[in-house]
């Protein structure tokens, strides 16, 4: 198939088009051209999508579309895509769809068997293991931790065995409650790599462990969005091996994976359903 007939704008079509996260260089061709030709777009903030349209001359009918009013607007705009109208998907900066509302009108769309189709671009949480200098073969994405402390650490308990490369999203203003919890779930000793702003002219890259990550944000204020790339867990699961190992060998397990001593207890007495007091006794012992 021909180039100009792959790209052709096809009414009934929706399309997931990604947007610069900083650099507005970063514009595709094929984006500008979707972005010109559809009937209407669906934008996450229909002001920050005129500014980034007025930038590029481009002048379209646009609906707003985002986790508030997801419900009405996907089934106003599956109704118009059913029609024969063509439809961009845009969110404030980076790739519809990921870590965003745009999941559920790809999934009403798949139901209505309407026609989706994606234009790529750019994406934070890739941009940012690229630039980690942490493993890129093996990665999974957590995308927003949940806001509430005590369901933030239930997530991260579930991940703390999890070998391949994790990618988070964060805000600044929850940075340092979010580095605490990791450390204490991960271990002081756990890479991470701190992207901030990227791609604009403040972008930043730290990489350094998380206790050195916490040290630096107790002199500074965190500034600007960050996409947060952690290193996996190295050592086996000590909830695998729980019933092979004593419970000293299992607190230096821990340790050994980067915990500091209390945190290597507190864990150990989680998994093995003790009082935290009785197992740091035992490991404190003569």
């Amino acid at each position: 198939m021909r180039t100009e007939e792959k790209n052709k704008i096809v009414g009934g079509t929706l399309y997931l088009v990604a947007t610069p996260i900083g650099n507005l260089s970063d514009m595709s061709e094929r984006a500008l051209k979707v972005l010109s030709e559809v009937d209407f777009i669906a934008a996450e903030d229909t002001r920050n999508t005129l500014r980034m349209l007025t930038y590029f001359g481009i002048s379209k009918p646009m609906i707003s579309y985002f986790e508030h009013n997801q419900l009405e607007r996907g089934e106003e705009i599956a109704s118009r895509l059913e029609s024969g109208e063509s439809c961009a998907l845009v969110t404030d900066a980076g790739t519809p769809a990921i870590s965003d509302p745009g999941e559920d009108i790809v999934r009403l769309c798949s139901e209505r068997n309407i026609s989706v189709t994606s234009v790529p671009g750019a994406c934070a949480g890739i941009c940012a293991l690229t630039l980690s200098a942490l493993p890129t073969a093996r990665f999974c994405f957590e995308g927003f931790l949940p806001a509430k402390k005590s369901d933030k650490k239930k997530r991260l308990e579930a991940l703390c065995r999890e070998e391949r490369t994790m990618l988070f999203h964060e805000a600044p203003h929850k940075l340092k409650d979010t580095l605490g919890a990791m450390r204490e779930v991960f271990g002081e000793n756990r890479k991470i790599a701190l992207c901030r702003e990227l791609t604009k002219l403040n972008e930043e890259i730290i990489r350094v462990t998380l206790a050195e990550a916490e040290a630096y944000y107790e002199e500074r204020e965190p500034r600007g969005e960050y996409v947060l790339v952690v290193a996996g867990c190295e050592e086996p699961s000590a909830k695998d091996e729980i019933s092979d190992v004593s419970i000293e060998e299992q607190v230096e397990l821990y340790m050994r994976g980067g915990m500091s001593k209390m945190d290597a207890v507190k864990r150990t007495a989680r998994e093995r359903g003790l009082p935290k007091n009785d197992v740091y006794k035992l490991f404190t012992r003569d």
